[in-house]
């Protein structure tokens, strides 16, 4: 049986978490003082996932930059790849909020949304 230990991040709270897996299967999940905690803990050890926050290029914008962020959670090993594809993205001004700056980053399924908007000049 494998142990791992966990600092719960879904709420404000911060509990340290114990979740026990056997054969890569949860067993059980203590320490988490909501349900939220049970199904982060859970998500965490088999299959942990980010929201990835970033900026990309702006060309003619009132703003050289804009923050971007990806529209849902991706995997966690797939950071490094979405982060160099946000890099490589150049935007042409006007951007609004919820703009799509890549389309299925990394073949992810999910976009990386325009989280500020940026006039043009």
């Amino acid at each position: 049986m494998e142990k791992r230990e966990l600092t719960c991040i879904g709420c404000p709270m911060g509990c340290q978490i114990t979740v026990e897996l056997e054969n890569g299967e949860v067993t059980s999940v203590t320490g988490n003082t909501c349900g939220i905690g049970d199904k982060y803990a859970r998500n965490e050890v088999t299959h942990p996932e980010r929201t990835v926050t970033s900026t990309s290029i702006v060309l003619g914008g009132d703003k050289p930059r804009v923050s971007v962020k990806t529209a849902s959670n991706i995997p966690k090993d797939k950071i490094n790849a979405v982060m160099k594809e946000i890099d490589s993205a150049v935007m042409h001004a006007p951007i609004h909020i919820g703009d799509i700056v890549v389309k299925n980053v990394c073949g992810t399924g999910v976009n990386v949304i325009a989280t500020r908007n940026v006039e043009s000049i």
